[in-house]
């Protein structure tokens, strides 16, 4: 069984892994497996990485985060300059439509809005931002609107996740409710929550997709 101090020291042992994290600048505390990232990073793309690297960590329950991204003096920039480039790093990227996402910025954190067919794209808008000088933070309200008829949906996402390496189908519960899932049973980490819930969304037919899938360690020696 781990103890919150063995998840600590892990969590600080992967930060140090990844390559564009001065492990030195991210505080971290445990406290009954969720682990809260303090601190101070240079951009919102290290910020990212930091959360990520923390859920990746076997036995970390849920993450809070609290890391803020300050800009030097040569990095700042006004809010109509950081809308500027958000609008122009969408435009490039091919798997958002053209006008289909609105942009507002205040105080250097962007806020997304709009329509799209597929979580893909929206992830897509999301990542587009992450390397932007200026970027502080960025709420993605972006809304789904699929036009396929929810056909099989829960065949197809049963399917998904027994071809996924890193899921055991057999303990995830799937119920549909019109373009609704909702998922329910246990996982080993809060990676592989995040994978069927991606998984879930990637079916054709799906806007909403409510996780309630428990992080459980230790499930996987119960047998």
């Amino acid at each position: 069984m781990k103890t919150d101090a063995e998840i600590k020291q892990d969590v600080q042992d992967e930060l140090a892994w990844e390559p564009s994290i001065d492990e030195t600048q991210i505080g971290v505390t445990v406290r009954d497996g969720i682990v809260t990232l303090s601190g101070v990073v240079d951009n919102y793309a290290k910020k990212m990485a930091a959360e990520k690297a923390a859920k990746s960590v076997k036995g970390v329950k849920a993450v809070a985060e609290d890391i803020v991204v300050q800009y030097g003096i040569r990095d700042k920039k006004t809010d109509a300059e950081i809308a500027k480039a958000a609008l122009d790093a969408l435009r490039w990227n091919a798997s958002i439509p053209n006008d289909t996402v609105m942009i507002k910025v205040e105080e250097g954190w962007v806020y997304l809005s709009g329509e799209l067919q597929w979580e893909y794209q929206k992830e897509a808008a999301r990542n587009a931002l992450l390397d932007l000088t200026g970027v502080k933070g960025v709420v993605n309200s972006i809304a789904l609107k699929q036009t396929i008829k929810p056909v099989e949906i829960h065949d197809r996402i049963a399917k998904a996740f027994e071809r996924s390496a890193d899921l055991d189908a057999n303990k995830i519960s799937i119920q549909v409710d019109g373009h609704t899932i909702t998922l329910t049973g246990t996982v080993h980490s809060i990676k592989e929550k995040e994978d069927a819930r991606r998984a879930a969304f990637n079916s054709p037919g799906v806007v909403e997709v409510k996780n309630n899938l428990r992080v459980d360690f230790y499930s996987e020696y119960a047998e």
